[in-house]
């Protein structure tokens, strides 16, 4: 575990994400970093995620019991709300209450934008995506996986 302070910028960012093809490509450009991991943090998760122009955060997606909240650091994103649109800059918010609006952030701009999310760890979470033939849910080891809406993987 690591209780000393760090530079967020300093903790290694990742690229992965758990979307099969072709859903991976939406999220080409993001990467977060785990701040939460970082530090151990078991009951909730931060990440300080930064969104190339021209990337998107996620799918358009909401949580059966993870409630989610989001920061703008810097930059413009856009962020679609089961189909509404908002523009979004430094020191917006908003929160996604768990089975609430689906959601996601596009940056549509000429530069980066970089936003913190912030969402309890539900163990038995299940995302839906209500656009696309895609499910996420927690495995009883406690894996994520995906798979398509009828429950056959990919």
């Amino acid at each position: 575990m690591n209780e000393k302070p760090i530079s967020a910028l300093a903790i290694q960012g990742v690229n992965r994400t758990i979307y099969p093809a072709p859903f991976a490509s939406v999220v080409a450009g993001r990467t977060k970093r785990r701040l939460g991991d970082h530090f151990g943090l078991t009951h909730f998760g931060v990440n300080l995620t930064q969104l190339a122009p021209g990337a998107a955060s996620a799918l358009l997606h909401r949580h059966s019991l993870e409630d989610e909240l989001i920061y703008i650091i810097s930059g413009t994103a856009v962020l679609i709300l089961d189909g509404e649109e908002f523009v979004l800059k430094s020191g917006d918010c908003c929160g996604f209450k768990a089975g609430g609006q689906a959601h996601r952030l596009l940056n549509r701009s000429d530069g980066p934008v970089s936003y913190l999310e912030i969402g309890n760890r539900a163990p038995a979470d299940e995302v839906e995506y209500p656009n696309d033939d895609l499910k996420v849910g927690t495995a009883p080891d406690g894996s994520r996986f995906a798979a398509h809406k009828d429950g056959t993987p990919y």
